[in-house]
């Protein structure tokens, strides 16, 4: 992936999160620690503005701890998202799926948590599906809709799954919610024994178009 198209997947993420933020800065505590570093790799160009002191004591006050990190877009970064998205993009390349594959679709936000499932390597628990990692090597990022593009097996799916299972440990459940809307798989937590495990829901939107021929 290069720097621009990096630059651009973080400022997308982030202006994601900032929307649905209450008091219009994302907090650090809500971010990944590689997140974080590309956030303010961004800052340092003028795109991303950090909170100083006097905004952190203020969201402090509205909070059950102390914010040490927060951060927005600036206008400029704005700028930047809107002028990418207006910038006639080469037609992407055709994806061919092997058999038993799905084009799955990811927000900035989802695939952030897939790329730091990665990252733990040798410390993961639970590994991810043969041929994931280089699946999302592979993905392409559609600028008009916003979305990475990447073909998966249903392993590779369960992986996607198991990720934003992670994420939602930290307390950031949306993603998980909105990828098995849909693509109808989440990691939960069986009640009788406490063991967590991929569940299934067959009505998902991924699985409705594909009956009807949509996209």
């Amino acid at each position: 992936m290069s720097e621009r198209t990096e630059r651009v997947d973080t400022l997308s993420a982030l202006r994601e999160r900032e929307s649905a933020a209450e008091h219009g800065w994302v907090l650090g505590e809500e971010c990944a620690p590689p997140f974080r570093l590309a956030v303010e790799a961004a800052a340092a160009k003028g795109l991303v503005e950090l909170a100083d002191q006097a905004v952190r004591e203020e969201l402090s006050a509205h909070g059950p701890g102390p914010v040490r990190w927060a951060a927005r877009l600036s206008p400029q970064g704005h700028d930047v998202l809107t002028y990418a998205a207006t910038v006639p993009s080469p037609a992407p390349p055709p994806v061919v799926l092997e058999p038993g594959e799905l084009l799955v679709e990811l927000w900035p936000a989802q695939m952030e948590s897939v790329r730091v499932y990665l990252a733990m390597g040798e410390r993961q628990g639970v590994v991810p599906a043969p041929g994931f990692e280089e699946r999302v090597r592979a993905a392409h990022f559609d600028r008009a809709a916003n979305r990475w593009l990447v073909p998966l097996n249903a392993a590779q799916v369960d992986s996607v799954a198991y990720a934003l299972f992670l994420r939602s440990g930290t307390g950031m459940v949306g993603e998980a919610n909105r990828f098995a809307r849909e693509y109808g798989v989440i990691y939960t937590a069986d009640k009788s024994t406490g063991r967590v495990h991929a569940s299934r829901f067959p009505e998902s939107r991924a699985v409705r178009r594909s009956r009807t021929g949509g996209v």
